[in-house]
C-alpha cells in the first residue's frame, strides 16, 4: 500500500497526535482536530472507553464528512476496582490536571501492596461504509513516586511489566513499541495496509 492516505484523528491532544504521527509511514497523514479547523470540545459522555472512542469519531465524521479514527484511553487500577477508567482524564476534577490526576491515585492507594494497572486504549475508525474498533492493552503497575520527565498524562507514575522504566523514562520509539495505544494504532494500521 503506497497511496496517500489522509485521516483525522479526532483529538485536540498535540501529545497523542505527535505520537500517533510518529508511528506511520509518510504516505499515511495524521490531521488533529486543529488541522480542519475543528476548536470546540467534544463533549465524551459515554459510560465506557468504547463509546467514548465512537462519540469522537461520529462528531467528526457528521460534522466534517471526512474520514477519521478516535481513540480513548483509561488507566484500571485493580486495587481501586478499575478507576479511574472512563474518567482518567479527569479523575481529579473537570480541569483535567495530569499532576492531580498522578496524587490522587498515589494517595488512594497508600497502605495497598497491590499497585496492578493497566492502560486500555480503544479506537474507533469511522469511513461511509466501516465502523470499527481496535483495542490494545499494557500491563503493569502504579510506582510509588514519580519517575522520569518524558510522556504525559500518568506516564511518570506507570512501569510497564516489559520494562524497569516509568513510560515517562523511555523514547518514544520504545514506548509505542509497547504502550496500549501503540499496540491499537499497530492493530489499526494493519487494517489501513491490508484494506489500502
Amino acid at each position: 500500500m503506497h497511496k496517500k492516505i489522509e485521516i483525522v484523528f479526532a483529538t485536540h491532544n498535540l501529545n497523542k497526535l505527535k505520537e500517533v504521527q510518529d508511528m506511520v509511514p509518510s504516505n499515511i497523514k495524521i490531521l488533529g482536530l486543529n488541522d480542519i479547523n475543528c476548536h470546540e470540545e467534544i463533549i465524551e459522555d459515554g459510560s465506557t472507553l468504547t463509546e467514548n472512542a465512537q462519540i469522537k469519531a461520529d462528531f467528526v465524521f457528521e460534522n466534517y464528512g471526512m474520514s477519521c479514527f478516535a481513540d480513548d484511553t483509561g488507566l484500571e487500577v485493580e486495587a481501586l476496582q478499575g478507576e479511574p477508567g472512563v474518567f482518567s482524564a479527569r479523575y481529579a476534577g473537570e480541569e483535567k490536571n495530569s499532576e492531580a490526576n498522578m496524587q490522587k491515585i498515589l494517595n488512594n492507594l497508600v497502605g495497598k501492596s497491590n499497585r496492578k494497572a493497566h492502560f486500555k486504549t480503544i479506537i474507533c475508525y469511522k469511513t461511509p461504509t466501516e465502523n470499527l474498533f481496535f483495542e490494545g492493552l499494557c500491563k503493569g503497575e502504579i510506582l510509588t513516586e514519580k519517575q522520569g520527565e518524558k510522556g504525559f498524562g500518568y506516564d511518570p507514575i506507570f512501569k510497564p511489566d516489559e520494562s524497569e522504566l516509568s513510560f515517562a523514562e523511555m523514547l518514544s520509539t520504545k514506548k509505542n513499541e509497547i504502550s496500549h495505544r501503540g499496540r491499537a494504532f499497530a492493530k489499526f494500521y494493519e487494517y489501513l495496509k491490508s484494506n489500502g
